[in-house]
C-alpha cells in the first residue's frame, strides 16, 4: 500500500494505526480525484485485518477547506446527482469502516471535509480550528453526513449553522460534544496519538466487534440493536480473547504482557 496509489491522499502505516492524509496543500480543496482517492484508500484498508485504527487529517494549514468551487461552478446539472453520489460513497466508506476512525482537525474543516470529520468516530481539533457547512452561501444545501449534525449538537444549533452557513469554533465544538479534545496546534498530534494508543491497548477482536455494533446501532431500531449486542457478546466468547484480557486486568498488567 503506497501513498502514490491514491490521488491526493497519502496513506502511512504507523504500526497497527494507519494515518490517511488529504494531500493537496495548502487547503486540500476537494476535487473528484481526491474523492476517488479517499474511497479507494478506505476500501483497501477495510480488507486488511491488521488495521486496528485510522487517523484522518490534512496536510498543510487546513484539514480541508471543502470543495474546489471552480469545479462546482462548472458542474453540469446533468452530472450533479452522480457527483454528489460519488462523494456520498467516499464518506460512507469512512462512516462504515470496520475499525475505529479518528479525525484530527488541523485548521479549517469545511463543507465536504466537515462531513468526512463527522463520519469519523472520534474528533480532535486544534484550538484555532474552525468547522462548518457553508454550502448555502454558495447556492447549494448541505447534504450527506450533514444529516448527523442535529444528532451531534442538537436540532436548534444544527438548524442555525445549516441555515446560516456560519462556522463553529473548536471550543464551541468541544462544549457541544462535537469534538472530543481540543489542543494547541503543536500538541494536537500528541493528544490524538494518546487517544489512538488507548484504543490500541484494548482487545483487538473486541474493538472490531464494538465498532460493528456501533454501525448497526446507527442503522437500526433499539430492539434490533440490543439483539445485535447479545449476539456480539456471545461471538466474543468464541475466541480466547475475553479470558486473556480479563486475566491481564485482574493481574493489573497490560494486555499481552
Amino acid at each position: 500500500m503506497a501513498a502514490s496509489d491514491y490521488a491526493f491522499v497519502r496513506v502511512d502505516r504507523r504500526g497497527a494505526c494507519v494515518w490517511v492524509t488529504l494531500d493537496r496543500p495548502p487547503l486540500n480543496l476537494i476535487v473528484p480525484e481526491m474523492i476517488g482517492g479517499i474511497k479507494a484508500a478506505f476500501d483497501d484498508l477495510r480488507e486488511d485485518p491488521k488495521v486496528r485504527a485510522v487517523v484522518l487529517t490534512g496536510n498543510g494549514r487546513a484539514t480541508t477547506a471543502g470543495m474546489q468551487l471552480q469545479f462546482l461552478r462548472e458542474l453540469p446539472a446533468a452530472d450533479a446527482k452522480a457527483f454528489i453520489a460519488s462523494l456520498y460513497e467516499a464518506i460512507h466508506a469512512v462512516h462504515e469502516a470496520p475499525f475505529p476512525t479518528v479525525c484530527m482537525i488541523n485548521g479549517a474543516c469545511l463543507g465536504g471535509g466537515f462531513e468526512l470529520a463527522m463520519a469519523c468516530d472520534v474528533r480532535t481539533a486544534a484550538s484555532d480550528a474552525v468547522m462548518g457547512l457553508p454550502e448555502v452561501k454558495v447556492g447549494v444545501p448541505s447534504v450527506i453526513q450533514a444529516a448527523l449534525l442535529p444528532l451531534l449538537i442538537g436540532p436548534g444549533r444544527a438548524a442555525e449553522y445549516l441555515l446560516t452557513g456560519e462556522s463553529i469554533t473548536s471550543h464551541q465544538a468541544l462544549e457541544w460534544g462535537l469534538v472530543n479534545r481540543v489542543a494547541p496546534t503543536g500538541e494536537l498530534h500528541k493528544v490524538t496519538t494518546e487517544i489512538v494508543d488507548r484504543i490500541l491497548a484494548c482487545a483487538p477482536s473486541a474493538i472490531r466487534l464494538q465498532k460493528e455494533l456501533m454501525i448497526r446501532w446507527r442503522n437500526t431500531n433499539l430492539r434490533s440493536a440490543v439483539e445485535y449486542g447479545i449476539n456480539a457478546f456471545a461471538q466474543a466468547y468464541a475466541t480466547d480473547e475475553p479470558r486473556v484480557a480479563m486475566q491481564a486486568f485482574l493481574d493489573k498488567r497490560p494486555r499481552g504482557a
